[in-house]
């Protein structure tokens, strides 16, 4: 039987295909993918055929890994993703740029985003760019003493009802979800890496990108907030 830690699960959605990758870890060979494709030009997402789709193969994974799926990644290609964006300022600042103030700002700008669009749900927290007296940086330039400081911040949100229907869909298959994300994202970095898709999507996961702030689980917390630098609470 193998351990769940030895391979991973991904799941794109979208309203024209499915499709089910399974991974090895250690050096991303398919253990297991099949896809499905839709007729003519649908633009919602169809969970009665995805139910199908997962009847006709959650058994022939497990039957491979001989073990059972218990957590996915899902990737889901839809218009019902939303975009947030938010800039969080400290004035009169005058102190060295440290993981106190990002903590502090990244925490208020979710607060926000969250008081401002109710019945969803955070899904990925990018930092855009810093602001340091007025001048930009794209990655964080920490100890560098400054007045004013700024984050830009855009948040990707999906509607609480479609991931409740998404949860409701995987417990048939006693299914969990692991990670929600955006296949529009993943698809920037897999192409301008030229990096497989899944495989890039397993590295964003992983903290591929240094300005994703990464949503962990509150009963999860084992280690220091910056232990890996943007670790937030969700």
């Amino acid at each position: 039987m193998k351990n769940d830690l030895d391979f991973e699960v991904f799941l794109f959605f979208s309203p024209q295909k499915i499709i089910l990758s399974v991974n090895r870890k250690t050096d991303f060979k398919i253990i297991f993918k099949d896809e499905f494709f839709f007729e003519g030009k649908p633009n919602h997402l169809n969970f009665d055929s995805l139910n199908l789709f997962l009847n006709e193969n959650v058994f022939k994974v497990e039957k491979i890994l001989g073990s059972f799926v218990e957590k996915i990644n899902i990737i889901l290609e839809t218009k019902d993703f939303f975009n947030f964006q938010i800039s969080m300022k400290q004035h009169d600042y005058n102190e060295n740029v440290d993981t106190n103030i990002i903590q502090y700002l990244i925490k208020s700008a979710k607060y926000q985003c969250e008081k401002t669009i109710q019945n969803m749900k955070v899904i990925h927290i990018l930092i855009d760019s810093y602001l340091i007296d007025d001048v930009h940086f794209t990655k964080l330039p920490l100890n560098q003493r400054c007045k004013n400081f700024s984050l830009d911040i855009s948040f990707i949100c999906l509607p609480d009802e479609l991931i409740k229907h998404i949860e409701k869909t995987l417990k048939n298959f006693q299914i969990s979800i692991s990670r929600i994300l955006n296949a529009s994202y993943i698809d920037k970095f897999a192409n301008a890496s030229d990096i497989d898709f899944f495989k890039m999507t397993s590295k964003i996961i992983d903290g591929y990108n240094e300005n994703e702030v990464n949503l962990i689980n509150k009963t999860l917390k084992n280690k220091g907030f910056f232990e890996k630098f943007f670790d937030i609470f969700n």
